[in-house]
């Protein structure tokens, strides 16, 4: 099997937006995205802007995990990963490949929000990566994570 990393296409937000309801933890479907504003159109239209950078991993030409942040915030706002495809390294080279995307865009301090739940598959994933609590939450619960990336 062929991993194929690149950079997000604005045409292929529908992909993205239907990935996002698959995967194994998190799920987010189309209906409950678009509850908070993000749809095919917005995510495209936040490709195309480059406000939202983003990268994925095709296999056979199918998108099966990606990772994306906010140019403005300095967020990582999703990595999402098909279930059958977990445990292949994509989701950290895809969000290895959109930190280094957003340091080059000036950003030194990134930060994401994850499950505060040791059971979950984020809480390790990304600490065994150097991001460190804030000891803050959002408004949904999630924790508050960040590192610091030196250049």
């Amino acid at each position: 099997m062929h991993l194929d990393y690149r950079p997000a296409r604005s045409e292929e937000a529908a992909e993205y937006v239907s990935l996002r309801g698959k995967t194994r933890q998190n799920a987010f479907s189309e209906e409950r995205l678009r509850s908070i504003g993000v749809t095919v159109e917005t995510w495209g239209s936040g490709i195309a802007s480059g406000s939202l950078p983003g990268h994925v991993c095709a296999v056979d030409g199918t998108v099966v995990g990606y990772c994306f942040g906010d140019r403005d915030t300095g967020e990582v706002v999703v990595v999402a990963v098909l279930p059958d495809f977990e445990g292949l390294g994509i989701g950290r080279e895809v969000l290895r490949r959109t930190v280094n995307e957003m340091v080059g865009l000036g950003h030194r301090r990134l930060f994401l929000s994850c499950s505060p739940y040791p059971e979950s598959r984020s809480y390790g994933f990304y600490r065994r990566l150097g991001w460190r609590s804030t000891g803050t939450f959002d408004a949904n619960g999630d924790e508050v994570l960040e590192i610091f990336v030196e250049t």
